[in-house]
C-alpha cells in the first residue's frame, strides 16, 4: 500500500522488467516506468540494441536502467535471464510481458505448424515461463505486479492475424489463471489489450494489405491509431499501487473498440 503523502504511481525503489522494450509500445512503457522512478530492465533479443536503448532511457529520465538480452521464445533462456535481473538489485517488483510477434501475417488457410508454434512460443509460452520464474521472487519480496500485454484482436480475430489473435486470447485466459493462483502471494496479474497503435507490426501489416491502418483506425470510436506514449498511463496504473485492488482483469486501451 502507498504511504500517506506519496503518490500511488511512484515506483521509486522498484525494479521493473519490460520485455520487447527496444521499440514501439515496449520502449514507451519502459520509459514511462523509469520516469516514475523504477530501475528498468530493457530487454529484447539483441544485446547491443538493449544497451543502446537502456542508455537513452537513462539519459532521458535520470534513473538507472540496464540492457539485458533475452529471446523469450526460447524456454531455457529465461531462468538465467531472471537470475541476472534478480542479482542486479536483489528483487523484482514489476514484470511487463510485452514481447510479441506476428511475422509475415498469414491466413488460416495458409497456416503451417512451424509458423503457429513460432508465434505461440513468443506470445504465450514466453510470458508463462517469465512469470513462472518471477512470481516466486515477488512473493519472497512481499508482492509485485505482472502485466501481460494482449490485444483487442484476441476478441475479434482476423484473417491475417489468426495465430497472433489466438495466442493473445490464450494469454488473457492465462492471466486470469495466474491471478487466481498467485493472489495469496501478493502478486497481482493483469492484462492490457491495446487497440491500433503506431508500431512496426501495424506498419508491416499495412504494407502487406494496403489500407489496413485506415481500416483498424475506423474500428475505434476515436477514428485514429494511437501513439505509443498513450500506453504509458495504463501500464503505470497496473504496475503501481494505484491499482492495489485490481487483479485478474483485462483493460482495453483501444479508443473505444468493443470487446
Amino acid at each position: 500500500m502507498t504511504e500517506p503523502g506519496t503518490s500511488p504511481f511512484d515506483l521509486s525503489g522498484k525494479v521493473a522488467i519490460v520485455t520487447g522494450s527496444t521499440k514501439g509500445i515496449g520502449r514507451a512503457m519502459a520509459t514511462g516506468l523509469s520516469h516514475a522512478g523504477a530501475a528498468v530492465v530493457i530487454s529484447s533479443r539483441k544485446q547491443d540494441l538493449c544497451d543502446d536503448v537502456a542508455a537513452q532511457v537513462a539519459e532521458e529520465t535520470g534513473n538507472e536502467t540496464v540492457g539485458l538480452a533475452c529471446h523469450v521464445g526460447n524456454w531455457d533462456d529465461i531462468p538465467p535471464f531472471v537470475e541476472k535481473v534478480h542479482a542486479w538489485h536483489g528483487h523484482i517488483d514489476v514484470l511487463v510481458n510485452n514481447a510479441g510477434i506476428n511475422p509475415t501475417p498469414t491466413t488460416v488457410s495458409d497456416m503451417t505448424l512451424e509458423y503457429w508454434r513460432k508465434v505461440f512460443s513468443v506470445n504465450l509460452e514466453g510470458p508463462l515461463r517469465m512469470a513462472q520464474q518471477v512470481a516466486p521472487l515477488m512473493r519472497d519480496g512481499g508482492g509485485g505486479s505482472i502485466v501481460n500485454i494482449a490485444t483487442m484482436a484476441a476478441y475479434s480475430g482476423g484473417p491475417i492475424i489468426c495465430a497472433y489473435g489466438a495466442s493473445k486470447a490464450a494469454l488473457i485466459n492465462l492471466t486470469k489463471s495466474m491471478s487466481q493462483e498467485w493472489a495469496p502471494w501478493g502478486v497481482r496479474v493483469n492484462a492490457l489489450s491495446p487497440g491500433p497503435f503506431s508500431t512496426d507490426m501495424v506498419a508491416g501489416a499495412d504494407r502487406l494489405s494496403p489500407g489496413f491502418k485506415e481500416m483498424i483506425a475506423g474500428g475505434t470510436l476515436m477514428q485514429r491509431v494511437a501513439d505509443p506514449s498513450e500506453i504509458v498511463g495504463p501500464v503505470l496504473y497496473l504496475a503501481s499501487d494505484a491499482s492495489s485492488y485490481v487483479t485478474g482483469d483485462d483493460i482495453s486501451v483501444s479508443g473505444g473498440m468493443q470487446k
